[in-house]
């Protein structure tokens, strides 16, 4: 990835990381995603791997944004309504250890704004039941494979993409959430 001065990056888990970069990607201000993995214990994981369970790692988004044009709590916002930050292992379909809602934090400040913002979302009522979003230090950050980069506009047409991962984004676009 290019660098992009003056930029800075955040890193989130909040399920299949193909609707969650596919969503972050429409976000004004987001310059780029990729996804990735992170929060585990082997380095370079394949997918496989991280779908095993066994390396403790998540499926992330890394999008770099431009703090001029959008905050990273106006981001955190966006990833407290792109996924149910109340099932712990799981979002909709998709289960396991490596579907987990996380925030990822790169330093002390983003450490901060990031626990606020739980505490506020945790605080609101706006969810039933108490959020298990973990607050940790990014570790082990490794790309996904290639073909899972930009996977939602690169397969519009795959039935994942059109049952879970569209409707999501309808609701997002509706609420004026991402353009």
């Amino acid at each position: 990835m290019a660098n992009h001065k003056g930029m800075e990056k955040a890193t989130f888990a909040a399920g299949c990381f193909w609707g969650v970069e596919a969503g972050f990607r429409k976000i004004p201000g987001v310059i780029s995603t990729t996804v990735g993995y992170t929060g585990g214990t082997h380095d370079n994981p394949s997918y496989e791997d991280v779908c095993s369970g066994r390396t403790g790692h998540a499926e992330v988004v890394q999008a770099t944004f431009d703090p001029a044009q959008i905050s990273y709590g106006d981001l955190l916002d966006v990833f407290w309504e792109c996924h149910d930050p109340t099932t712990p292992n799981r979002q909709g379909p998709d289960v396991g250890t490596q579907y987990r809602s996380v925030i990822f934090y790169l330093d002390d400040n983003q450490k901060t704004i990031a626990t606020e913002s739980k505490n506020g979302a945790d605080e609101s009522g706006y969810w039933p039941d108490p959020i298990v979003t973990e607050v940790i230090e990014i570790n082990n950050y490794s790309n996904a494979e290639d073909y899972h980069h930009n996977y939602y506009n690169d397969n519009p047409n795959q039935p994942y993409c059109i049952f879970v991962i569209k409707p999501k984004l309808d609701k997002l676009e509706k609420q004026g959430i991402i353009e």
